[in-house]
């Protein structure tokens, strides 16, 4: 099923790709607690034997690249054509590809991990449940799933907000990590930033594991 929301989203970052793509270019070295997350995700794949790991929403392909260069073989996944294609061009020997995180064309348990990065925020609330029961059923028993996204100010709340493509919405942490639990996910790690200067609202991150299977 196509949502009109979906073509919107895929047609306004076709038409920004090239501008995000140079406003995003050196955006990790001015973000340490977007790097102490994402070093955190890598050394936890590390530790549980590593293994492919999807960026959902990989844009010109900056957290995926950041993910290689930490040890972990990371693969990109968006909606946009044209920001594949950037992200091709800006990293040649990485894998990127055409996809939606409402339908991921990946086998159930396929992967170690998996990034969605400020992505999830253009997905309507009442579509944030599926797309989680996707993550849980595409990663392995152990995986884990490291989603970035605004924060709203109040617990338990979804607020839409005037972003640069729309819809978009800020997610109360503990909103979205009892949403990841009631898809099976245990939540392993949160953290909530003050905005920088060139951003508006607090800046949130939820790590979340599936379940190992039982030993013997």
């Amino acid at each position: 099923m196509t949502h009109a929301d979906v073509d919107a989203t895929r047609t306004a970052y076709d038409d920004m790709a090239e501008l995000y793509t140079e406003f995003a270019r050196d955006n990790l070295a001015v973000k340490p607690f977007d790097r102490a997350m994402l070093g955190a995700f890598a050394e936890l794949l590390r530790a549980n034997g590593s293994g492919p790991v999807a960026d959902i929403g990989c844009g010109p392909g900056r957290i995926a690249a950041h993910l290689e260069s930490l040890g972990v073989p990371a693969f990109g996944m968006d909606l946009s054509p044209r920001m594949i294609e950037l992200a091709r061009n800006e990293f040649p020997g990485m894998r990127f590809e055409v996809g939606s995180m409402e339908e991921l064309a990946i086998e159930d348990g396929a992967l170690a991990g998996l990034v969605a990065w400020y992505s999830i925020i253009h997905l309507p609330p009442e579509r944030v449940p599926h797309v989680l029961n996707e993550f849980y059923r595409v990663l392995r028993s152990g995986g884990h799933a490291l989603l970035g996204f605004q924060a709203a100010d109040a617990a338990d709340t979804v607020l839409a907000f005037d972003h640069k493509v729309t819809p978009a919405y800020r997610w109360s942490p503990d909103r979205l990590a009892e949403l990841a639990r009631e898809a099976g996910f245990t939540v392993i790690a949160r953290m909530v930033c003050a905005p920088n200067p060139d951003e508006r609202f607090d800046q949130a991150y939820l790590m979340v594991a599936k379940p190992a299977d039982p030993v013997g």
